[in-house]
């Protein structure tokens, strides 16, 4: 995608090989289904994610703070670092590379500061646990359906 800009939309999964890496649903009533199951990914079931979109200063530097949770993720862009103080919750943080493909997976505590990844492009935030059940690790690669736009 060339241009980014602030919207929503929703994002899959594929393996590294481009299958489907196996997504949970992380949309209302994904808490009924992630009960009736495991809520681990089964391969080839790749389900969309709700996602939000940070693309201009103000929305990347609010990133999650002042929230006590998110539906989905939240897709920063262009970011290569973030940092977890002030933040109510733990999260997944995803580095993803030019093409969306992960660089590395990371759970943070709030009140945290890693290093930046130099290669990341664009970096994926959600609830801690979530990129697991959705099969995001490295290697995979996101793909972004963009919905609406603000």
């Amino acid at each position: 995608m060339g241009t980014w800009r602030n919207g929503s939309g929703q994002l899959t999964v594929e393996g590294p090989d481009g299958s489907g890496a196996g997504a949970v649903a992380a949309e209302p009533g994904a808490a009924e289904s992630e009960a009736a199951g495991s809520g681990a990914a089964e391969p080839g079931a790749a389900e969309p994610v709700a996602v939000e979109i940070a693309a201009s200063y103000g929305t990347r530097r609010r990133g999650l703070l002042g929230r006590d949770g998110i539906e989905g993720a939240l897709l920063i862009t262009p970011c290569n670092s973030v940092h977890t103080f002030r933040m109510r919750f733990a999260i997944d943080v995803a580095y993803l590379d030019k093409e969306l493909r992960v660089i590395d997976v990371h759970t943070l505590k709030p009140g945290r500061l890693p290093l930046p990844r130099w290669k990341a492009r664009h970096v994926l935030e959600a609830e801690a646990g979530a990129m697991e059940r959705w099969g995001l690790r490295p290697g995979a690669r996101i793909t972004v359906n963009v919905q609406d736009v603000s």
